[in-house]
């Protein structure tokens, strides 16, 4: 499949199948993650695969994944991620937002649904998962099978912008 037809086809997924994902799909998923460029190739992600019944009630007690029947825990390692030298900027929420991109996608192409879910409350997540105080949840990615129609490739011709708002050559 084309790059840009492949991009066109996913969309946020609010209502899942009670399926489980199958573990080749996820070694997949978990393997464009790992692929991912980092900043100065630090890899300071941590992912935390949710996938029992159990882990799924914990995560319900701070984020809505909306039955998804998988879920990763992106998180990022301070104490291992770049950072710019001119001002300090730590690119954590960047490098966790590539690798959530390729596992997104990865799952797209591999015929499941996603959900990219920033609303979530921090210190549940970190009180439930065990996670360290170096360590930030940056968001979690919800997957598995839709049960929600299928939102079309073509929504992005009304739903999008048209390039020449976003996009400026030489200068803003």
């Amino acid at each position: 499949m084309d790059f840009l037809d492949l991009a066109k086809k996913r969309y946020s997924v609010r209502k899942y199948e009670d399926k489980k994902v199958e573990s080749d799909k996820l070694q997949k998923i978990l393997e464009a993650g790992r692929v991912a460029p980092t900043g100065a190739n630090a890899q300071p992600q941590r992912l935390i695969v949710i996938q029992e019944n159990e882990g799924l009630e914990k995560l319900k007690k701070g984020a809505n994944v909306h039955g998804a029947q998988l879920a990763i825990i992106v998180c990022s390692d301070h104490s291992s991620t770049w950072k710019r030298p001119f001002d300090g900027k730590d690119i954590a929420d960047i490098d966790a937002s590539i690798v959530t991109d390729h596992m997104m996608l990865q799952a797209t192409e591999l015929g499941l649904g996603s959900i990219w879910v920033c609303f979530f409350d921090p210190a549940v997540i970190k009180k439930e998962f065990n996670i360290p105080d170096n360590i930030e949840p940056v968001n979690i990615l919800g997957i598995g099978y839709s049960a929600a129609p299928v939102a079309s490739s073509d929504r992005h011709d009304k739903q999008r912008k048209p390039l020449e708002n976003t996009v400026f050559y030489e200068s803003l």
